[in-house]
């Protein structure tokens, strides 16, 4: 296999970043959540202005890996107030690391983690966190063996349905 590259994206590469986007959503949750639901959730969550607005947030990131000039996964971190709840300056969020199915097991989504550690390191965060579905086990045990531990839940919305998300964490040893 050639070397996966991790890159940062701008607004540029908007249109990329919906269809990674669109698909890694759609192969990771469709089989528990109702078609409405999901629709409402892609039109939304990756709306050309949705996304500009979060490609120009200063306090968020996002990064592709690519393999082979393709788009194969992505990252989204947030920092400072960007982050989805906690908003801690001494914190980093993983919002995001979705891979295709394709590459599921080729540690591509270790990649795209070892870039979000990388990057909290950088920005001397104390700890690394971030929500996932409780029905996620593919998810939830990546993120154990990676040291995370569970904290706190919260509820996520999917169009109407109410999903409950474990919160996890990471301290970092800077």
């Amino acid at each position: 296999m050639n070397t996966i590259e991790i890159k940062r994206i701008s607004v540029k590469e908007i249109t990329q970043l919906q269809e990674i986007g669109r698909q890694t959503f759609q192969e990771t949750f469709s089989e528990s959540n109702s078609e409405e639901n999901k629709k409402s959730y892609l039109e939304e969550g990756f709306s050309n202005e949705k996304l500009t607005a979060e490609l120009k947030d200063e306090n968020s990131e996002f990064y592709f890996a690519m393999l082979d000039n393709k788009v194969i996964g992505y990252l989204k971190i947030n920092f400072g107030a960007s982050q989805t709840e906690l908003k801690d300056n001494k914190a980093l969020e993983i919002e995001r690391i979705y891979v295709t199915k394709e590459f599921h097991g080729k540690s591509v989504g270790q990649l795209l983690y070892d870039k979000a550690i990388e990057i909290a390191n950088q920005k001397t965060s104390e700890y690394v966190w971030l929500g996932v579905w409780e029905e996620n086990q593919r998810a939830i045990n990546f993120y154990k063996k990676n040291g995370f531990i569970e904290f706190d839940k919260h509820i996520f919305k999917l169009g109407n349905d109410e999903q409950t998300d474990i919160i996890m964490k990471l301290k970092l040893s800077n």
